[in-house]
């Protein structure tokens, strides 16, 4: 049995190919936490940026952080659950893997902009670093590419 079949086998993932109810319910919580990550990430990157200036980022930021992480948290797991009832054909879908590259490079800008002072700088209230905007503007444009690599995969 090959680590794909052994995946599509995991009790998780019979019990989803099983029940159309608790698959609609996994997919909605995947589409929900996708809503969260990119609703919280994508304004705080734009504040970074500079947009949106009159809006104090060490109100703005903390809070979107954190939803951003929720989100992320269970997009991630519920992608993963949904993974699990297709992985032989998504494992063959070109999209898919765009979309894993995709998603490895966004938490990477997310990993670089957490390390160092600047962004915590700027969440306290500092003058916003260029690191800090050019990371932003660079999180901005990995997380909506993920989004559409994503909604591509239904179509390859």
């Amino acid at each position: 049995m090959s680590w794909l079949e052994w995946i599509e086998a995991w009790p998780g993932a019979v019990l989803l190919k099983n029940s159309g109810t608790l698959y609609l319910f996994v997919n909605a919580a995947h589409i929900l936490g996708i809503c969260l990550l990119v609703g919280a990430i994508l304004p705080l990157d734009l504040r970074l940026v500079g947009l949106f200036s009159s809006v104090p980022v060490q109100v703005l930021g903390p809070f979107l952080i954190r939803a951003a992480m929720t989100g992320l948290a269970l997009a991630a797991l519920t992608g993963l659950w949904l993974f699990s009832v297709n992985a032989k054909e998504y494992a063959g879908n070109a999209a898919f893997f765009w979309k894993l590259g995709l998603l490895g490079s966004a938490l990477a800008v997310v990993a670089l902009q957490h390390t160092g002072p600047q962004l915590q700088a700027a969440l306290n209230g500092d003058v916003i670093a260029p690191r800090v905007r050019m990371l932003a503007l660079a999180s901005a444009f990995l997380w909506l590419a993920v989004l559409v690599a994503g909604r591509w995969i239904g179509f390859v």
